[in-house]
């Protein structure tokens, strides 16, 4: 949903209109619900289909020429008007590794750099028996680890009946799938984090000890301008708290490099806030200006500038990743093998090892040898 992202889009069909010119192309994603007539002037483009009407099955029937409704060239309708949750619960993946559940979709803040709520949605959550249910029928087919996915997971629950939150689902899912091994979550809004929440990562060993943050930055007057809802301090006193209640918890982050008014000194502070929080992971994204959003009219950064600053960023993060590395050689752990020879620790540490052979969805016991590449770790296998 980035300028960026749309620029390469549109190159990736034309590339494909030439390397396949009798293909019919349907262009479908946030891209499309946002800009679909940006799309449809694309000659080498046959249909735009939005968000909500990719997962209608009559859509495609009509595509297909097997319905008789569904075939207009353009078919996006106000993604503001949805009210279903996660329709398209998976069934399954090609390995038996980790699955992931969409228990949200949709956001209701209004980030000044973000175009997502006009491709999702509002926010809209998904029943807890459904999830349940799901996670019962993905762990009796065969995998260790789910990971609840969605757009702004922390505001699950706001549009149930009581009101349910995110802290609760996670209790509710590890109560009534005991065989499941492993649950994740995937990114957080840390100042959304309920007292349920807070609880299961203090007492539930299955959630698994990394969390990855939406911090986005480390500045306060930029945190304003993009209107998060946390400052610099409300970050930092997550990750502090977490780690009291959870020592050996790991942290990720989102972080923004180049925000629209951003100086030297302000980047300093998202650079500071890596050693602040404590960071492990950290996905950079350099900053680029979204047509329809509030920050593509404020003051730019130069764009050498900010691709500048996200590589400092990210030899930050290399560097954080690397002695967290160091610090886990000679540790013995419990180990997710997600291919052959390769699997994640609780702390989604990469590791490789031997000897092989293990099928993606084993448990496998550890011992980390050393570091190999500055960005996964050598095991080898005891029993």
């Amino acid at each position: 949903v980035t300028a960026e992202a749309v620029r390469q889009a549109t190159q990736t069909i034309r590339k494909l209109r030439r390397e396949r010119p009798n293909a019919r192309i349907i262009v479908t994603g946030c891209a499309a619900q946002i800009e679909p007539e940006r799309f449809a002037e694309l000659d080498e483009v046959d249909h735009v289909i939005g968000n909500a009407e990719k997962m209608v099955a009559v859509t495609f029937e009509g595509l297909a020429g097997l319905s008789t409704e569904g075939s207009a060239r353009v078919q996006v309708n106000d993604i503001m008007s949805v009210r279903e949750s996660a329709p398209h619960m998976i069934a399954g993946f090609g390995n038996r590794a980790r699955a992931y559940v969409e228990v949200q979709n949709g956001c209701d803040h209004r980030c000044t750099f973000c175009i997502i709520p006009f491709g999702r949605g509002p926010s809209r959550s998904v029943p807890g028996g459904e999830v349940v249910a799901q996670i019962r029928k993905l762990v009796e087919g065969g995998y260790s680890e789910v990971v609840l996915t969605g757009v702004d997971i922390t505001s699950y629950g706001h549009d149930l009946p009581g009101t349910p939150s995110l802290g609760r689902l996670v209790r509710q899912v590890l109560k009534h799938v005991p065989e499941l091994k492993r649950l994740r979550l995937s990114s957080i809004d840390q100042i959304e984090a309920d007292e349920h929440l807070w609880r299961a990562i203090a007492e539930e060993e299955r959630l698994m000890p990394h969390l990855h943050l939406s911090l986005q930055a480390g500045d306060d007057m930029i945190l304003k301008r993009m209107r998060r809802r946390h400052q610099r301090a409300d970050a930092v006193r997550f990750c502090q708290e977490a780690r009291r209640l959870r020592p050996g918890i790991v942290f990720g982050a989102d972080l923004i490099a180049g925000f629209p008014t951003e100086n030297e000194a302000m980047f300093a502070r998202s650079l500071d806030i890596v050693d602040d929080c404590g960071l492990t992971y950290l996905h950079v994204f350099p900053y680029s200006a979204r047509n329809g959003t509030p920050a593509a009219r404020m003051p730019q950064v130069a764009r050498a500038e900010i691709k500048a600053r996200a590589a400092r960023l990210r030899a930050r993060g290399d560097e954080a990743l690397s002695t967290y590395l160091a610090s886990q050689v000679g540790a013995r752990v419990e180990l997710l093998a997600e291919r052959d020879g390769m699997g994640r620790t609780p702390q989604f540490a990469e590791v490789e090892f031997l000897p092989s052979g293990v099928a993606p969805g084993t448990m496998v016991k550890l011992h980390l040898t050393g570091v190999k590449d500055n960005h996964r770790l050598n095991g080898a296998r005891y029993e």
